[in-house]
């Protein structure tokens, strides 16, 4: 019998954490008088928007026109996009949080020029099992772990982040072996990824030693000179958001490598010879990392993230992080890295870093 897997405190703490949110339907799709009053929901940060149609739906039916339902959301305007995280879409557009949050839904005239299809539950299912199999590529060097799951590991995989089921999911996972790093806090950062010819035959039977970390950034530039992040500008495109799928390594000797050295070295472009968060940064000597797996999947490149050129406002010769979240959370630069990968990363293995910068002139990142 396989022993227990047990999460950490903090996990638990992911795991747990919900969005108090009011849901409006929108005025156009209302045919009922009065209008129907917004539904409370506590939407877990590790699901996704679609998943709670099943509980607001009967909320809304009886106002609702005819026709077939295609559920989209938006906050201020902004079509939301489905497979980002509940958790990650409210610590991005919410500089200061709103509680409740409030998102208007609509059952009906789907944005298909913004967002990508979805079709339920399935969509979502489908697109969390592709980031899974890309984060498998990035750690492991393939995604065979993830092609070899039995059909009802995966099913009680998905069911286990349906449910918030962290112990569920704790035994599913363990299986495809993804463990990256260790949680100490000596972790040295090797800055060039091995090639795909040396980690092709990277025993998937073994948890990945090197250290490679799946990780996705989400830049928010503010350009206008404010004290006050309550005044941050609504964000009414996803243009002027830049998401960047960004891996790189550690390895398992040397200086403490923390979430400062993290964000340094992932944005080389934007914090090289420039200070961050007050702090002197010493002449960068490190390169950037390139993605050196090809992830071959079904996820299209929006979906996947990825946009052909990534694009974010930067200072050219300044740049200042006025506020870095994950999972909610506002993390002390110095937090060793390996304890913020360990008990911060997403049920798809990716670590999801949301950050705000002030920035004037635009860069290609």
């Amino acid at each position: 019998m396989d022993s227990k897997v047990e999460g950490t405190e903090a996990q638990k703490f992911v795991w747990e954490g919900a969005i108090p949110i009011q849901i409006h339907l929108h005025d156009s799709e209302v045919t009922t008088l009065p209008n129907p009053p917004p539904a409370l929901i506590l939407a877990p940060r590790l699901g996704y928007l679609p998943l709670l149609v099943r509980q607001i739906k009967p909320f809304f039916s009886s106002s609702l026109p005819p026709g077939v339902d295609t559920v989209w959301f938006e906050y201020k305007g902004l079509p939301l996009k489905w497979y980002i995280p509940t958790g990650v879409l409210f610590d991005l557009l919410c500089a200061e949080a709103e509680r409740p949050w409030n998102l208007t839904v609509h059952f009906r005239g789907y944005p298909g020029k913004i967002l990508t299809p979805c079709e339920g539950e399935d969509s979502v299912k489908w697109s969390f099992i592709n980031a899974l199999k890309e984060a498998a590529c990035i750690i492991t060097g393939n995604c065979k772990n993830i092609m070899n799951m039995s059909q009802s590991d995966q099913t009680d995989l998905w069911r286990s982040v349906l449910n918030g089921d962290m112990d569920a999911y704790l035994r599913v996972s363990s299986k495809l072996k993804l463990c990256t790093i260790g949680d100490d806090h000596s972790m040295k950062f090797n800055t060039t990824l091995k090639s795909r010819q040396s980690t092709i035959d990277t025993d998937v039977t073994a948890p990945a030693r090197t250290g490679r970390i799946p990780v996705r950034l989400y830049i928010r530039s503010i350009n206008e000179d404010i004290d006050d992040l309550e005044d941050a500008p609504t964000i009414d495109s996803w243009d002027k958001i830049s998401y960047i799928n960004r891996p790189f390594e550690i390895q398992g000797e040397g200086e403490c490598f923390t979430l400062y050295d993290a964000v340094k070295t992932l944005l080389p472009e934007l914090f090289a010879d420039k200070h961050l968060l007050a702090d002197d940064v010493s002449k960068g000597e490190m390169e950037d990392g390139q993605l050196s797996e090809e992830v071959s999947c079904s996820r299209t490149s929006e979906e996947a993230g990825v946009t052909s050129t990534d694009y974010v406002e930067s200072p050219s010769d300044t740049a200042e992080i006025k506020l870095l979240r994950i999972q909610g959370i506002e993390p002390k630069m110095e937090i060793p890295f390996g304890w913020v990968v360990n008990n911060l990363t997403n049920p798809e293995h990716y670590l999801h870093i949301c950050v705000y910068i002030k920035a004037v002139e635009p860069i290609t990142i």
